[in-house]
This record gives structure tokens, sequence and C-alpha cells, in this order.
């Protein structure tokens, strides 16, 4: 589907702050201060490119609208002992009011689809996604009026103005001034090897887990690949190669983690129709899919945990820091 063209909404989103010049691309010796803004300015103009379909009820533009504010949000993890100031409690609070009023229509949209795949035109199946298609509308209603408020409004100008200008930017201390000149690629290269090995070993456990573990194991991962995904610019020859296997291992186990968490939601929201629940909810539960989908995102982390975890010389640390 093609996406919409949301100029109009989004330039009147966009807040007033000043944005001082940056390169276009990520480096290895750049300054994490400067990365840091670079990425996270992507995805916050990502999140306001997709207001006007999302809400116009486009669920292709609903769809990028959450994942650019998960790679927004990757960022601020990503760069969490750097931006450790006092209004980040608030900012991070606010984007995740926003992820909520967006993942309710998306887990129905996912449940939607679902139902209809497996059933076919069943008169009993179009009487059944009536009551779908009515929990549809009212949430889409909630996150559009969400999407137009002054809260959001007020999110957007508060976020960029963070990102741009916040406390962590001006903090005077020795540790704050040496994690914002910090090269990217030696922060880069720790963090990453400290997500990987916290996933790999919470893998090592994957046929054990319960719903609960598996969705915060589904996070994690999706944690390492959007932060992989978003430091593309530094792999380059041998490094590149590595990069698409790791995040190739990643996206298998990603999508396979997805579908079980998506099932999960379909059962909840299936037991909150009342009258169709039970029916509805049986669509979601196949023990067969279940061990099938664990089976291939257990394969997927034994691959992943047979390479190499990340090294200092994929990312060139010893780059000297950029002006």
């Amino acid at each position: 589907m093609a996406r919409p063209s949301t100029t109009s909404t989004a330039a009147r989103a966009m807040p007033a702050t000043r944005r001082n010049a940056l390169p276009g691309r990520l480096s290895s010796g750049m300054a994490c201060d400067t990365a840091f803004r670079i990425i996270a300015r992507r995805h916050l103009d990502a999140v306001l490119a997709q207001h006007d379909g999302t809400c116009r009820g486009d669920p292709d533009a609903l769809h990028q609208i959450r994942i650019a504010l998960t790679h927004l949000r990757t960022a601020i993890r990503f760069f969490s002992p750097m931006l450790d100031d006092a209004l980040r409690p608030t900012v991070w609070a606010e984007l995740k009011w926003l992820n909520r009023q967006l993942g309710m229509v998306r887990d129905l949209d996912v449940a939607i689809e679902r139902v209809v795949a497996e059933s076919g035109d069943e008169l009993a199946v179009i009487a059944e996604l009536q009551h779908w298609d009515e929990k549809r509308a009212e949430s889409h209603r909630l996150l559009a009026r969400a999407l137009q408020s002054a809260r959001y409004r007020r999110l957007v100008e508060q976020t960029s103005a963070w990102i741009e200008s916040g406390p962590w930017s001006t903090r005077r201390s020795k540790e704050a001034i040496r994690l914002r000149r910090c090269s990217l690629a030696d922060h880069a290269t720790a963090r990453l090897t400290e997500w990987e090995t916290t996933l790999l070993k919470k893998a090592r456990k994957l046929g054990k887990l319960d719903v609960e573990k598996r969705h915060k194991l589904r996070l994690l991962n999706k944690r390492m690949t959007y932060s992989v995904e978003s430091l593309a610019d530094l792999f380059t020859d041998g490094a590149a190669t590595k990069q698409k296997s790791i995040l190739k291992q990643l996206r298998k186990a990603q999508r396979s983690l997805g579908q079980l968490n998506d099932d999960a939601r379909g059962q909840t929201l299936a037991a909150s129709l009342n009258d169709v629940g039970f029916e509805a909810g049986t669509r979601f539960l196949d023990r067969k899919r279940e061990k099938k989908l664990l089976r291939t995102a257990a394969a997927a982390y034994r691959k992943l945990d047979r390479a190499k975890p990340f090294r200092s010389s994929d990312l060139a640390p010893n780059a000297e820091p950029e002006n």
C-alpha cells in the first residue's frame, strides 16, 4: 500500500525548536551526543510523517508510525547513560503513552487479519467479525482524538526540544562530558555486546519461558534489531556482511516471537468481546503452530550464538573523535 502524503499536518506538528546542522550520516569517530541527535531526529521525523495517515485509519501508516516510535524509544535506551537527566522520565512516560494509544488499534488490525485469513466467508465468521470491527472503529476514534490532542502536540515539542538541548546536553560533570564525547563506535561496541549477551542467555531458555517472559525476550530482540539497523552507516566491508547475517537471524526470531505474541494478544482481545469471546479465542490456540514458531526462533538464536559477538574492529572505535 502506498504511504499517504502527510506534509501538512506533520509540518504543523513540528516544534519551533531550533535545529543545529548535523552530518547526514553516522561515522565511527562521531561523538555520542551528535550521533544521538541524528538518530533521534530521523525517527521523530518518521513518526510525524505518518501522523495524517494514521489519523485517517490507514493500517500501513499505523504500522509505520509504531515502528518509528519504537526506533525512537530504542535510541533513548541505547544512549541511556548519557541521557540520564531530570526530564527523561517525563519524555519516556509520554512516548509510552503514545505507544499504548497506537498499540490497541494495531493489535486489533492483526487479529482481524488472522480471523479473515483462516476463516473465509462463512456467515458465522462475518457475524463474529462485526464485533471486532466495532471494537476497532471505537479504538481508532480514540487514537485519532489522541493524535489531534494538545497532549500529543506537547509531546512532540517537548521531545524535540529535549533531543536538541535537554539538560543531558549541558551537564558539566566529568562523567557527563565523557559520555557525550565518547566515540559512537566505542559506545556501540560495548552496548551491542552487552545486549547480545543478555539476549542469548535468555534465548537458551526459550522453550521454558511463559507468555510474559517470552514477550520480554521479544522486546529485547527488537531493541537489538533496531539498534543494529540504526547504526547501518557504521558497517562497511566485512563488517557489513556480518551485520546482515546478524540481522537475518534477529529478524527471523523476531517474526516468530511476534506471531506468538500476536496469538496471545488475540486470545486476550477475544476474551474481552464477551459473547463471541470463547469462539474467537479458539482461533488463536494452536499448539502445533506454537511449537513450530518456537523451533524457528530457537534455530535462529543458535546460529546467532555461533557467530562471534561484536568486536571492536567491526565499528573501528579507534577512529579519532570528530569535532
